[in-house]
């Protein structure tokens, strides 16, 4: 891989509201979905209406990504950025008067769409402003989102303790009207480019090339281990009887081992020192080889076990915090600027569905089979992800 010895790169205060807005994202994903766990029964949720309205979240951002990903091709990323974090803080607010589960339907419906907007403008936003250095600026973004998935769930808990889900919607509008503020001051608005006019048939073949399909898929199995890990490892660790604060922190452990490593990742492959393909197999490796760990750990006996929970927690945070920001950064390479938000936003679906089919995999096949052949089988379907890697690393289209 040929890169520029000295890459231009974006001022800090350029991209740092992006970061900004990929946490909010994901603490308001996950802060939500972890106080809605835990405050179910006294709120009167049944498990229907509590699986339902986990999955409002997510249910906007699968039919919304692509739309707002072009419109911000069309008038530029930083009004829907700007324009999604404000909607996502009116959201915020309907949850303030939270007396019935309708209104936290709307909440989190809302909550949702928003999210849907100013997620694939920011990725879009910062594949544009990176350059050459899209590898240490998607290190970066994606460690601020891992941080969001970390921390969301502790400082929900902690909302919910001094006031309940009022409390914890209060604190959702300030953080996205304050991240709003700090993109539509600090960051520069980015014109949209002249695109050449689309045919359905050139769409289907776009999103059928190997440079969009293989990145894609490694971020959906990347993101469907997360989304099994986070929920069957404090499960896992339970079962081996584990207090539920050091179950729990199994997950942090992972979130935080992803966080760490992805900003190191991202700089290893500006610099020529990783490939794509390489550090991407290298990734899916370790999240294979962690969810194998976990596998065993059923049939492990006293403290083995608990170590596994662990060793898994770190193997698969790291495999994702490798993989997961190369592949953003072969997605944006690959892709003409004039199309970027549209990429990223079909990219984020694509990662939406990993999200719910990974966990809905290993609770399947453990259901009838166990755990442990439940995370065994999301090794392998990670495995088969492996085969789609892209081929190589490569530079951005002129």
């Amino acid at each position: 891989m040929t890169r520029p010895a000295a890459a231009p790169a974006p001022p800090a205060r350029a991209v740092a509201p992006l970061y900004a807005a990929g946490f909010t994202t994901a603490f308001g994903a996950h802060s939500i979905a972890a106080g809605l766990g835990a405050e179910s029964g006294q709120i009167g949720l049944d498990l229907l209406t509590l699986g339902l309205l986990l999955a409002l979240y997510d249910l906007a951002e699968v039919f919304l990504k692509p739309v707002f990903g072009s419109l911000s091709d069309r008038i530029g990323p930083k009004p829907v950025v700007v324009g999604g974090l404000v909607a996502f803080a009116l959201a915020s607010v309907v949850g303030l008067a939270v007396q019935a589960p309708w209104t936290l339907a709307v909440a989190r419906l809302g909550q949702g769409a928003a999210a849907s907007a100013f997620s694939p403008a920011s990725s879009a936003s910062v594949a544009r402003l990176a350059g050459e250095l899209t590898g240490r600026y998607f290190g970066r973004y994606g460690s601020w989102k891992g941080l969001g998935y970390a921390i969301g769930p502790l400082l929900g808990a902690g909302a919910l303790f001094l006031g309940g889900f009022p409390v914890l919607f209060a604190v959702l509008a300030l953080l996205g009207i304050g991240v709003a503020v700090w993109v539509a001051v600090k960051m520069p608005r980015l014109e949209p480019l002249p695109r050449p006019r689309y045919t359905v048939t050139d769409l289907a073949r776009q999103l059928g090339e190997r440079s969009f399909l293989g990145p894609t898929i490694v971020l959906a199995a990347a993101t469907g281990s997360l989304g099994a890990a986070v929920g069957f490892l404090p499960a896992l660790a339970a079962h081996t009887g584990l207090p539920t604060a050091a179950a729990v922190a199994a997950v942090t452990v992972l979130a935080l081992a992803s966080s760490i490593i992805q900003p190191r990742i991202g700089r290893l492959r500006d610099s020529g020192r990783i490939t794509d393909r390489r550090g991407i197999l290298a990734g899916l490796a370790g999240i294979i080889l962690g969810a194998l760990i976990a596998a065993l750990v059923p049939v492990a006996q006293g403290p083995l076990a608990a170590v596994g929970v662990y060793v898994s927690a770190l193997l698969v945070g790291a495999g994702i915090g490798t993989a997961t920001p190369l592949a953003f950064a072969h997605l944006a390479d690959a892709t003409p600027a004039e199309r970027m938000g549209r990429t990223m936003g079909t990219a984020e679906l694509g990662r939406e569905a990993g999200d719910a089919g990974g966990p809905l995999l290993v609770g399947a096949v453990a259901s009838g089979a166990g755990l442990g052949w439940g995370l065994a089988s999301l090794a392998a379907a990670v495995a088969l992800a492996g085969l789609m890697a892209p081929p190589g690393s490569t530079r951005r289209p002129d």
